[in-house]
């Protein structure tokens, strides 16, 4: 079977790297890939039009496509692809609405009964800004259009509020915004396998996505992360199977989607009980470094089956271990930041795999392309360990300036 990966982060290389662990899987090809996808397979230049990627697995013969990355699927390629008769895994145009806009999200949620923070949607910058002399601080501003993970501020004062408010309305090409109440609260993310009727839940982890320690900066793509995140007993997760995933596809079924390919619904847990923060309609980016490495299922088998809608026929086993991630990021993201920086990493590390995210070679050299570069990813029996092992490898990786957090697992760990 030959594979068309779409994508070119370390979500991408860590799906390419699990796929090509698959008796099934021959031949693996990236579209645009990094360089570490190119260790596993070869690399196609392209940008990610529907049309592009259609083109590049008719030529290229590929049996299965796998979407990485938000803005196709945002876009329509899964429509494209089955359009053309062509096996593609992920959520169609419509579906994939949940995370495209996110008043389009919370408005879902309020139709269906989903519990989620209030919250207001505005598209004019005097009412959000008269709308903001009524809340209490702090509040969430959130980007209602797709932003890479960076279009939310946790606004502190007011003034940091209207400001955030301001970049996103008074863009040139205009914009839409999301200002809702803070949750207070451990966070988790909730990962799922479903062919629109069946669900699958994959491990609980947990993302650190503030830039710098202690939770603290800019909001960024995902700065690391851990699986399993010990937050939810059995009841509880229940209680959200029920009251939360189960509505979630059934008020999807009733305004005529099917919902195929992985939903990724973001949780806080609060003193009121379990909310959604927000839905993603793909893979999480760290999130899958860590729960991909623990999954013992062949994900040929999970993604042909939601394909087919027979996921009910497949179970998905797991490693008893936890894994760590730490991204190593350029110096200054998520703001500007240098390419071209040189690259040597360790070899042999035991129990420890480096997926590439913003990475390119330059002249036969491994350089950074990117601002998340590298996620340093460690398997262990305890999560203790697994930290441990990841900071251990961290500190061999030869790259001058990288900026990383040195507290991911602290908050499951104290």
């Amino acid at each position: 079977m030959k594979v068309l990966i779409v994508g070119s982060g370390g979500r991408e290389h860590a799906v390419a790297w699990k796929l090509a662990q698959s008796p099934k899987v021959t031949q693996i090809v990236a579209a645009p890939g990094n360089a570490g996808m190119a260790q596993l397979g070869r690399c196609v230049e392209t940008d990610l039009t529907s049309q592009n990627l259609l083109d590049i697995a008719k030529r290229e013969g590929a049996d299965l496509t796998f979407i990485g990355p938000e803005v196709p699927l945002v876009q329509g390629v899964v429509d494209a692809f089955e359009e053309a008769g062509l096996r593609i895994f992920g959520p169609n145009k419509w579906a994939a609405r949940l995370e495209g806009s996110k008043r389009y999200a919370k408005d879902f949620m309020a139709r269906h009964g989903i519990s989620t923070a209030t919250y207001e949607s505005f598209s004019d910058p005097v009412g959000a800004l008269e709308f903001l002399e009524t809340v209490t601080l702090p509040t969430v501003i959130k980007d209602a259009n797709l932003a890479a993970g960076k279009g939310v501020t946790i606004a502190q004062t007011l003034t940091e509020a209207r400001l955030a408010v301001e970049n996103i309305l008074n863009a040139p090409e205009g914009g839409e915004l999301v200002i809702e109440d803070f949750l207070a609260g451990q966070e988790v993310s909730l990962l799922i396998f479903t062919d629109g009727h069946a669900v699958k839940p994959m491990l609980l982890a947990q993302d650190y996505k503030q830039a710098f320690d202690n939770d603290e900066g800019p909001m960024t793509g995902g700065m690391g992360t851990v699986a399993p995140a010990p937050l939810l007993n059995d009841a509880q997760m229940e209680d959200v199977m029920t009251h939360i995933v189960s509505p979630t596809l059934r008020g999807l079924r009733e305004e005529g989607v099917t919902y195929k390919g992985v939903l990724f619904i973001g949780l806080m847990l609060t003193s009121e009980g379990v909310k959604v923060l927000e839905y993603n309609v793909r893979l999480g980016d760290p999130e899958t470094q860590v729960v991909l490495p623990l999954l013992q299922t062949d994900l040929v088998d999970i993604l042909e089956a939601v394909i087919d809608e027979r996921l009910e026929e497949v179970g998905l086993e797991w490693s008893s271990g936890c894994a760590a991630c730490v991204v190593m990021a350029a110096p200054g993201y998520p703001g500007d930041y240098p390419k071209g920086l040189a690259l040597s990493l360790p070899a042999d590390l035991e129990s420890v795999t480096i997926f590439h995210a913003g990475t390119s070679s330059q002249d036969g050299r491994l350089v950074s392309a990117g601002g998340r570069v590298l996620n340093v990813m460690a398997l262990a029996d305890t999560l203790e360990e697994a930290v441990a092992s990841v900071y251990r490898a961290v500190v061999q990786v030869d790259f001058e300036d990288a900026h990383y957090r040195r507290d991911i697992g602290r908050r499951l760990l104290l």
